[in-house]
């Protein structure tokens, strides 16, 4: 049989008010209990001097509710030895959960979560941040960690506790926040990431994300999804290295396909990682410099980035590499290098 699901919240309490409550639950059960023995006081005995006053009520019910007693007020009638047993004991254990619970929400939960965090920072570095864990984020995750990126190298952050919960379960750090905020970002040290991916699930707050890590960290590689065409000039210039829609990728599988099944099956090939091949970009090596693209890439070269200048294999500028370029080429998945920093 499966598990039943639990129905969760937030609390609606800040934690000073649940600290409040507690303390108000403990003095309405002490007040209860000192209401029930001054009642009953004519069936306790005081050792000492043998008159049961107010005092005494008081004394008796806060040793007996928080300890076991020192046998200086007794009871001695069946009903208050009853009652100190049946409903006092019980409540002393309740008194005991509260302020081990109150003691560990306030104060070791806190230090110790505090401890982690600290820890998590002074390692983190060439990771990758992921700010938004919907569909599209959900999606990149899984893809990363197919292609090999250890979960504790992806840092998820977005505001929804069930997203957090989902990315936790998979290893991630993960934090809770809203990712427009500088003190999140630097939170995540976003300034030593590797790259960071954008899916907040509305286009304003993407861009608005994409700005804040730009102003963080002006060098990073930044991917966005955006739904409307008209947003993906937006998000550039927010400072966005990547910008995906959706929308049109779909339409550019779905017009591949009216040419040729093959052509879509190749395109998600190329960028799944459980394909037979994979797409891949990287720097050319020094000694590179002055062959043709034909000749230098591993597979099947397609592109060299030249600056803001894109080439074609089939260009006469492909005959001959230039220091700085960057290539794209076609890899066989069994020859596409280990993933940095994993």
């Amino acid at each position: 049989m499966a598990p039943t699901a639990l129905l969760r919240r937030a609390s609606p309490l800040s934690d000073w008010a649940q600290l409040g409550l507690r303390i108000a639950i403990l003095l309405l059960l002490l007040a209860v209990i000192v209401g029930v023995h001054w009642l009953e006081r004519d069936q306790f005995r005081d050792n000492l001097d043998g008159n049961m006053n107010f005092a005494d009520v008081i004394y008796f019910t806060m040793i007996s509710a928080t300890t076991t007693g020192y046998g200086d007020v007794v009871p001695v009638t069946d009903q208050a030895r009853l009652f100190d047993a049946l409903v006092v004991t019980p409540v002393r254990i309740f008194f005991l959960l509260i302020l081990a619970g109150t003691a560990y929400t306030f104060v070791i939960k806190r230090t110790w979560n505090k401890f982690l965090m600290q820890r998590i920072q002074k390692t983190l570095s060439n990771h990758v941040v992921v700010a938004g864990f919907g569909v599209s984020g959900s999606e990149a995750v899984a893809e990363l960690l197919e292609r090999g990126v250890k979960p504790e190298r992806i840092v998820v952050i977005d505001p929804r506790e069930e997203s957090i919960l989902q990315a936790e379960a998979l290893g991630c750090i993960v934090i809770q926040a809203d990712a427009t905020r500088d003190a999140t970002l630097e939170t995540v040290r976003i300034a030593h990431a590797s790259q960071a991916i954008v899916s907040a699930g509305r286009d304003d707050t993407s861009i608005l994300i994409t700005l804040t890590i730009r102003h963080l960290a002006p060098t990073i590689p930044i991917s966005v999804v955006v739904r409307a065409s008209d947003n993906e000039l937006p998000a550039r210039a927010a400072g966005a290295t990547t910008v995906i829609n959706p929308a049109s990728f779909a339409g550019l599988l779905l017009a591949g396909s009216a040419e040729g099944a093959g052509i879509a099956d190749y395109i998600t090939d190329l960028a799944s990682a459980g394909g037979r091949v994979r797409l891949h970009e990287r720097a050319i090596e020094p000694f590179e410099a002055g062959k043709s693209l034909k000749d230098t890439a591993v597979g099947v070269g397609l592109r060299i980035l030249r600056g803001q200048q894109v080439i074609g294999f089939w260009e006469q500028e492909a005959s001959r590499l230039e220091a700085g370029d960057r290539i794209i080429e076609v890899l066989p998945a069994h020859a596409f290098p280990k993933v940095p920093g994993i």
